[in-house]
């Protein structure tokens, strides 16, 4: 039931998975999985930057959640994906050979648990009885459950359904769900017609429990691709200081935020606010203790741990790593400027 955000192959898939990264190498080929979050580097894919900076074909392939996103990560149908760090705790204690190399984002107020006008709820004790609708183990479904136990609701006494986004927003306008906790661009929709009773940055602040979106890539892949990485993570790092050093330049009518709303199906006059719900963590941050640097005790591997063994307490994972910094790799962003 590993859903942003699953089982293990058979060895015969990832010795097909093996062989298959071994030839992408040789071609100087890649295929990226991505979601439909709101981040600056939309704007690259549009752009094409990737591949006219590193002469690689870069195939992008768009999947509906980050449970998706492992599953392609396992199977070798891509090489780097996005995924929350919920899904990529689940992947990594489910021993897909996979690494986080960059933090896409601190989700922070970008994903909020919303509550439909005239359903009732004022508060997590009012989703008691209520049927609630979140992507299964993606960062929502994480903070939900860690909010709900915060505050004294039994998560079986809620409704919790498993949907995507697109199939929260069907729900959500036919009015089968009382309640949401997503990401942009279905948030912006929500609340349009919905109240916020918290957000994830709040719930982060509360409990100590953060959030973040990432990117992973194959450990295959990694090893031959070296070079091809650290001109991606240099990309990266690139297109979120333009967004940070001049936000103002990026209105409605810019062809930045015309790139995002195409690749993340928002509506363009949603983008800038949307941007703003994160926060983007420059490279040297990122390489340092505080989150991909220090090895078991750095906030990435915690954080994953910490998942790890709150979706074991809810029974969605059957066992967890000792050390979560296994799946963290440093390397790439420590030569980023």
């Amino acid at each position: 039931m590993i859903h942003r955000r699953t089982t293990l192959a058979s060895l015969a898939v990832l010795l097909a998975s093996t062989l298959g990264q071994a030839a992408l190498a040789q071609n100087r080929e890649v295929v990226i999985g991505y979601q439909d979050m709101v981040v600056p580097w939309r704007y690259a894919q549009e752009t094409q930057a990737l591949e006219k900076l590193t002469g690689y074909k870069v195939t992008y392939r768009k999947l509906g959640s980050g449970a998706e996103v492992a599953r392609a990560l396992a199977s070798g149908a891509i090489q780097i994906g996005e995924a929350g760090s919920s899904p990529v705790a689940a992947a990594l204690s489910q021993g897909v050979e996979i690494e986080v190399f960059w933090i896409l984002d601190n989700i922070h107020e970008a994903e909020a648990l919303i509550a439909r006008q005239g359903s009732g709820i004022q508060s997590l004790a009012d989703l008691k009885g209520k049927k609630l609708g979140v992507p299964f183990v993606s960062t929502s479904h994480f903070h939900a459950l860690v909010a709900l136990q915060d505050a004294g609701v039994n998560p079986r006494d809620v409704k919790i359904l498993n949907l995507r986004p697109p199939e929260i927003l069907a729900a959500w306008e036919r009015g089968d769900i009382d309640a949401t906790f997503v990401w942009d661009p279905v948030l912006a929709k929500v609340k349009q017609n919905g109240s916020q009773i918290i957000s994830s940055g709040q719930i982060a602040a509360k409990t100590g429990k953060a959030t973040f979106d990432a990117l992973a890539v194959t450990r295959a892949f990694a090893r031959d691709n070296d070079a091809f990485l650290t001109q991606f993570v240099q990309l990266l790092a690139d297109t979120d200081k333009s967004y940070t050093a001049n936000r103002a330049a990026w209105t409605v009518d810019s062809a930045q935020v015309k790139a995002l709303a195409k690749w993340s199906g928002a509506e363009a006059a949603s983008v800038p606010a949307s941007l703003a719900l994160y926060a983007f963590v420059p490279p040297a941050a990122q390489a340092g203790p505080q989150w991909l640097g220090g090895g078991k005790s750095s906030v990435a591997a915690q954080s994953l741990a910490a998942t790890a063994a709150f979706l074991k307490e809810q029974g969605t994972l059957q066992s967890t790593l000792a050390d979560y910094s296994v799946g963290v790799n440093p390397s790439w962003v420590a030569r980023a400027k």
